[in-house]
């Protein structure tokens, strides 16, 4: 059951309630001002019309003029003029129902009147210029009464002159009168109004309880306070985006994350007016499936997004989206991803080196010197030919001690590295250096576990340099990738791999995001026309500040 109070306090339908009693109270007043006072209007001109016609009326009376006309040419006395006219002032009042009619001198005398007390005062005619021989019909106020009145002139035959005036009067209907001759049909309009009013002020005070859930004002006041101060207290960024685009809610951190926090506000304006990148536009605005663990780049900064869609009633209202800034995460995986690599890489060289130390152990033991001064002798050779033929064409000391350390990985898996005879890479900065090699390590090594086990297993890498950029080739001869599959391959998490532990699927989607930071990019293809078999992987890295073509060469 409804009830207008909620712990003590007016819910806001309650409030509205009121509020819209109020209003239609104040309405009904005014309806009913405005009626007495059009209801006054109408009764100034209709009673004014009638004035008039009874004021001419008599004016126009031959049994008015001739006394009158007697009277100026000394026929009869002047005080027998008074009962000489009374009974035509009487006629008039009867006849056009008006409340007196009196017959004033050219000097401004009552001659004759419905109120034979008035006989011999001065006539009260306003702003009347019916002495000037004008008829005339207005308001005017008398013994403090406001009435309507008119006056018409008695012109003699004669000679044109002014005789007399005729008044004409009635009486402003009081407020009390009035309410009392309205009041049917007023109460009935009024009561009408009243009962439509509350019907929907009702309607109204359900449709506001239900859409705030019976709240009072200081609790709903109160849920906005703790909305904003839990959204901006919360260290992820949070971005509410309804289904017409536009950005509903957005917190503090969210602002940061996305370069906006020292721009116009955010919240109301669309989210591709924002100047955000495209891709980012698509995460935050999507109104389709949910997106979980997705990266992106935003500036500088590396960002992953879960957006999830809202609804309320059963009815979308937008999306949520929280965002991480994961940059120094991205940082870290790319070392560890460098760590491990090298771990890998000395792992590998550990167990040649073992198997070759146990060979030389082998022979020593059964006197074969020669052969042991010959198994070393071309094993330095081949060390020797692979680190020449890697430094001739990688000027980079930090690449090249990474492509001949995946080398040596390659051929514990028995899989065969080789290094495009076209390649050239001169020495590259510092920064540059760093991202390559975390590039390349995850590329060749993702293609050493693609086609390991398969016959003729081969990893082929071409690396090149110009002014603008670092160009990188990896193609393997393993199974290759789907073309459906071609993107999910970059999302963190996917992998055609086995799972173990502390999970798989880091590799690629670093390599993309170490390409989208320095503004390249990294495709894949298949390595032989047609899907012949075996993936391509091919990466641009822009430089920054070229080369020079010395470097370059």
């Amino acid at each position: 059951m409804w009830s207008p109070f909620r712990r003590g306090e007016l819910t806001l339908a309650a409030k509205v309630l009121l509020l819209q009693l109020v209003v239609i109270a104040t309405l009904l007043v005014a309806v009913g001002v405005l009626s007495i006072r059009q209801s006054t209007e109408d009764f100034a001109d209709e009673s004014g019309a009638q004035m008039r016609n009874s004021a001419e009326y008599v004016a126009a009376l031959p049994q008015v003029r001739d006394p009158l006309q007697s009277a100026r040419d000394g026929t009869i006395s002047a005080s027998s003029l008074p009962r000489a006219l009374e009974i035509y002032v009487v006629y008039g009042v009867d006849f056009y129902e008006a409340s007196e009619v009196t017959i004033v001198s050219a000097e401004g005398r009552v001659l004759a009147a419905t109120d034979p007390s008035r006989v011999g005062e001065r006539a009260v005619l306003g702003a009347s210029d019916a002495l000037r021989g004008r008829g005339w019909s207005g308001d005017i106020a008398r013994d403090g009464h406001r009435v309507v009145a008119a006056h018409a002139p008695v012109i003699s035959a004669e000679d044109g002159t002014l005789l007399a005036i005729v008044t004409s009067e009635v009486e402003y209907p009081t407020l009390a009168d009035q309410l009392a001759q309205a009041a049917p049909d007023l109460g009935l309009f009024l009561g009408l109004g009243a009962l439509l009013g509350l019907a929907g002020t009702w309607v109204v005070a359900r449709v506001v309880r239900r859409s705030t859930r019976g709240l009072g004002t200081t609790e709903l006041a109160s849920l906005a306070d703790h909305r904003e101060a839990l959204l901006h207290a919360i260290r992820e960024g949070v971005v509410g985006v309804g289904t017409d685009g536009r950005v509903t809610a957005m917190n503090d951190a969210a602002r940061t994350t996305l370069g906006l926090d020292s721009g116009p506000e955010p919240v109301g304006r669309r989210v591709d007016a924002l100047g955000l990148d495209p891709h980012v536009v698509a995460l935050l605005t999507d109104q389709g499936a949910d997106a979980r663990d997705a990266l992106a780049l935003v500036g500088s900064r590396v960002v992953v997004f879960n957006r999830g869609r809202a609804s309320a009633g059963g009815r979308g209202i937008g999306t949520v989206t929280t965002l991480r800034d994961r940059t120094e995460l991205v940082s870290l995986q790319s070392q560890l991803s460098s760590n491990l690599s090298i771990t890998d890489t000395l792992r590998a060289q550990t167990h040649e080196f073992d198997n070759r130390l146990h060979t030389i152990s082998g022979l020593v033991q059964l006197g074969e010197y020669d052969e042991v001064a010959a198994l070393v002798g071309t094993l330095t050779r081949r060390r020797a030919e692979v680190e020449e033929y890697v430094a001739k064409r990688v000027a980079d000391p930090a690449v090249a001690a990474l492509v001949i350390a995946k080398h040596a990985v390659a051929e514990e898996r028995g899989v065969t590295l080789e290094v495009d005879p076209g390649s050239r890479l001169p020495a590259l900065p510092a920064d540059l250096g760093a991202d390559l090699t975390a590039v390349l390590g995850n590329l060749v090594d993702n293609g050493i576990d693609a086609c390991a086990g398969r016959p003729a297993a081969t990893v082929e890498l071409w690396l090149h340099a110009d002014t603008e950029a670092v160009h990188l080739r990896v193609r393997d001869t393993g199974p290759g990738i789907a073309p459906d599959q071609r993107e999910a391959v970059f999302v963190r998490g996917f992998s055609t791999k086995e799972a173990v532990p502390g999970g798989r699927g880091i590799g690629l989607p670093l390599v993309r995001l170490i390409c989208t930071q320095r503004g390249g990019e990294v495709v894949v293809d298949d390595a032989e026309p047609g899907g012949g078999g075996g993936a391509e992987f091919r990466v641009v890295l822009p430089l920054g500040a070229g080369l020079g073509k010395d470097g370059a060469s």
